[in-house]
């Protein structure tokens, strides 16, 4: 059963949908959930500031919202992906929760605004999120940051992002300290038991994911590739301490599962939210839901130790 306190939340957003009417297509999707997370903004924490940074990549930049706290505790930073089925989202549209990363955790968060879907198919998000992930660990220096207590995060899309970064850089010196994945994405497969019993959604359902993945990797032999599909890498004994957290009542649950397993196999340091009762992007529930808040806190309670 999806918890009660969860209500709320999808009521607003359906009362939210239905004042576009019947408008499909990437195109308003973006707009709904741009204008959703406007509407629904929490007030900024108490102490963090918010002012933007560019990231010099391919002769032009990338631009990132930085949330840095005026106390910070921690020369930590978290380089945060947006969730948004690679097509839409944005840093605004998880303003919150960055902020609130920022102000529980008193670190820097660096909010990466990637290229979206179909416009800019993959491997675009990719290189560019790669690309990020490198110039934070360079210049973590002059942003105020440990270079060793960098940490990726990232939430559905966003989450195989932060993946294939991780994946990449795990490689180099320093790499990440940790990496958080809320209800990632993180294959093309759809024959695991929570596509069949989550079909429906809410949020995520089965049927429209065969047009997600034709806008954001058209090239079916693309769809094999790691950088695409991260559960597809053969070598992950280089990542760090992992935590994964997925959600009940979400088609994406088993991919987090699968994931999990892979690197406990390969023994990876990975710690396991099961989410009971939970929904794809439960984060966005966090101000509404006590069980979004209390599966939140518990991801920033882990990092927390691991700082």
């Amino acid at each position: 059963m999806i918890n009660p306190d969860l209500h709320p939340y999808l009521t607003s957003l359906a009362a939210h949908r239905a004042k576009f009417s019947d408008q499909v297509g990437h195109g308003f999707s973006r707009l709904i959930l741009e204008t959703y997370a406007l509407e629904n903004r929490q007030p900024l924490p108490s102490g963090v500031k918010v002012s933007e940074q560019l990231i010099p990549y391919a002769g032009a930049f990338l631009r990132a919202l930085v949330f840095r706290p005026e106390h910070q505790s921690s020369k930590a930073g978290v380089l945060y992906f947006h969730g948004g089925a690679f097509m839409e989202g944005s840093p605004e549209t998880h303003f919150d929760t960055t902020a609130e990363i920022s102000h529980r955790l008193g670190v820097t968060v660096l909010s990466l605004d990637y290229s979206l879907a179909p416009e800019h198919p993959f491997p675009a998000a990719v290189n560019e999120c790669i690309a990020a992930t490198h110039w934070v660990f360079e210049n973590a220096s002059q942003l105020g940051l440990d270079p060793h207590k960098i940490i990726l995060w990232g939430d559905s899309a966003g989450a195989n992002l932060a993946t294939v970064a991780a994946l990449d850089r795990a490689t180099h010196d320093p790499k990440p300290i940790a990496q958080i994945l809320h209800y990632p994405v993180l294959d093309f497969s759809r024959d695991r038991p929570s596509y069949t019993e989550n079909a429906e959604g809410p949020i995520v359902t089965l049927a429209s994911m065969d047009y997600v993945d034709g806008l954001y990797c058209p090239d079916i032999v693309d769809r094999s590739d790691p950088l695409a599909a991260p559960l597809l890498a053969q070598d992950v004994t280089h990542l760090p301490p992992t935590f994964i957290a997925v959600a009940e009542h979400d088609p994406l649950r088993d991919d987090g599962y699968a994931y999990a397993d892979k690197l406990s196999a390969a023994g990876v340091d990975v710690a396991f939210d099961s989410g009971a009762g939970l929904i794809h992007s439960y984060l966005r529930a966090v101000p509404s839901s006590q069980s979004a808040e209390d599966a939140f806190r518990r991801s920033v309670d882990w990092l927390r130790s691991i700082l």
